[in-house]
């Protein structure tokens, strides 16, 4: 598909895929998050960097990511992420939340 899906994504979703991405990685940077959302998803999902970014700060904004540049593959600077304890935390309670919601659309949606 050749259009990134973030916006028609609930709200919420793409930061619990990035802290989900970040969960068990070791820092990565924007790019390469976004690489691993849309190859996760089998290209389904493409996070363009208009919405990454703002996604990133406001995580970072409230705890659940930290931050610190560093060079990328191509000797780069750029700013490479990890998740927070808080970070892992908001994840459980939201992965809870977006299972509940999931089940609840595929009861509806089951034929009579």
């Amino acid at each position: 598909m050749g259009r990134g899906w973030t916006e028609e994504l609930v709200p919420g979703t793409l930061e619990m895929l990035i802290l989900h991405t970040l969960r068990n990685a070791d820092a990565m940077h924007g790019y390469a998050i976004a690489n691993a959302i849309q190859r996760t998803s089998e290209d389904v999902l493409r996070v363009d960097e208009g919405a990454l970014y703002p996604a990133l700060h406001r995580l970072e904004v409230r705890g659940l990511l930290r931050s610190k540049w560093g060079l990328s593959e191509n000797n780069r600077r750029a700013k490479y992420y990890s998740v927070t304890a808080a970070g892992r935390r908001e994840l459980n309670r939201e992965a809870a939340s977006w299972e509940r919601v999931v089940n609840a659309i595929a009861r509806v949606m089951k034929p009579a």
